[in-house]
């Protein structure tokens, strides 16, 4: 089975998604927890200007110190990656395909029909590539989420193409 999925239709630029690529990316949610954590919007800026504010006193304080447990967080980032389940947000691919202003929806092209959506619902969609640490071959390569978690246990599944009408 492929792991290529195109979008395509009324794009300025057919793109095609590798699922295969995206255990590497650093946009991928994991779904174990994902529809299960309140998120809030963040002002990156305040939360990265507040690490180092508190990063800078400490160091200041106690003076520079390594954390022996440095392995041990990056042995259980590789352990978390092998066995995670993750999707990735749909959002920034359908913007880099840029839609023409004639495009009013997006259908999900599956083995078993088309599912239509509103071209502004396709921010809210996440892309499941990965199932316990492995592709999604059975019924894959892709499922396809709703962010609210409605179609949470029943996905949107055997996903081959991505058409902007």
């Amino acid at each position: 089975m492929e792991s290529i999925i195109p979008i395509k239709g009324k794009v300025k630029f057919p793109i095609t998604l590798d699922a295969g690529v995206w255990i590497f990316d650093d946009r991928k949610v994991d779904l174990t927890t994902y529809f299960d954590a309140k998120t809030e919007k963040v002002d990156e800026l305040e939360e990265y200007t507040k690490a180092v504010s508190k990063h800078w006193s400490r160091e200041i304080q106690e003076g520079a110190t390594y954390p022996p447990t440095l392995k041990t967080e990056k042995r259980y980032e590789k352990e978390k990656i092998l066995n995670g389940t993750f999707a990735i947000p749909f959002a920034p691919f359908l913007k880099n395909a840029e839609p023409l202003p004639e495009g009013a929806s997006i259908v999900i092209e599956t083995e078993s029909g088309d599912h239509f959506l509103d071209l502004n619902q396709a921010d809210q969609l996440l892309i499941g590539f990965s199932k316990e640490g492995k592709p999604l071959r059975e019924d894959g390569p892709v499922h396809v989420y709703f962010m609210d978690g409605s179609n949470r246990d029943k996905p949107i599944t055997d996903v081959r193409a991505f058409r902007v009408e």
